[in-house]
């Protein structure tokens, strides 16, 4: 298990944060995802063998926000 913090811009509310979370819990290979909007990051803990930090960055872009 990898365990990685991504920096990201755009997040200021709840939806912000529900909306990540969704879109990166739903990736095979990831097991935990917690954003910190004080922080402007995303936590997330994967599998690499199933899903790389690329994909993972990618996702969160396609949802509307921009990685650090």
């Amino acid at each position: 298990m990898e365990r990685r913090v991504i920096q990201v811009e755009g997040m200021s509310c709840g939806h912000c944060k529900a909306a990540i979370e969704k879109a990166v819990r739903s990736m095979p290979g990831v097991v935990m995802v917690e954003v910190e909007l004080a922080r402007k990051e995303v936590v997330v803990e994967f599998d690499a063998e199933q899903v790389t930090l690329e994909a993972v960055k990618e996702m969160i872009d396609d949802t509307g926000f921009t990685v650090v």
